[in-house]
């Protein structure tokens, strides 16, 4: 044994630890420092991850209401059941416009509903014999029902 002091290192020992060694008091710092860098990492990477799952339903922003609707059911479907091939689906599907059938086949029901007259058209002769023969009158039968007669 030696009778060195305890506070001399020994001639065989290397004058500067690295950082990845724990000193006497038991403080690590890269242990500290890779479990804040873990931490901050895991963070920024679901953030990612995030924002790049609601990539499709911020592009179907710019597309119909119907579409976004099945744009937001697919990447959440994808979101939680881990099947990449919904979101996928949604992407496609928010990049892709889909064309509008609805307004133009609606406009043409308009446009015949303004044509078609009220009446179903009539005959020259079914127009000359309705102005020919007068409708009857009941004014008898009803100033009978006034007095209590039938």
């Amino acid at each position: 044994m030696s009778t060195e002091s305890a506070g001399t290192l020994h001639p065989l020992a290397p004058h500067h630890l690295p950082s990845f060694i724990s000193d006497a008091t038991g403080a690590d710092p890269m242990m500290t420092n890779v479990a804040i860098f873990a931490v901050v990492m895991v963070f920024l990477l679901t953030t990612f991850f995030l924002h790049l799952h609601s990539l499709p339903e911020q592009l179907a922003h710019k597309v119909g209401a119907n579409q976004l609707q099945i744009v937001g059911v697919l990447a959440l479907i994808a979101l939680f059941t881990h099947n990449n091939i919904y979101w996928v689906a949604a992407l496609l599907l928010a990049l892709i416009q889909i064309p509008d059938y609805e307004t133009p086949l609606g406009r043409i029901a308009d446009a015949l509903d303004r044509l078609k007259s009220p009446e179903p058209p009539q005959t020259v002769a079914q127009t000359a014999s309705a102005k020919a023969t007068p409708a009857p009158t009941h004014t008898a039968s009803k100033d009978a029902t006034k007095d209590g007669e039938v």
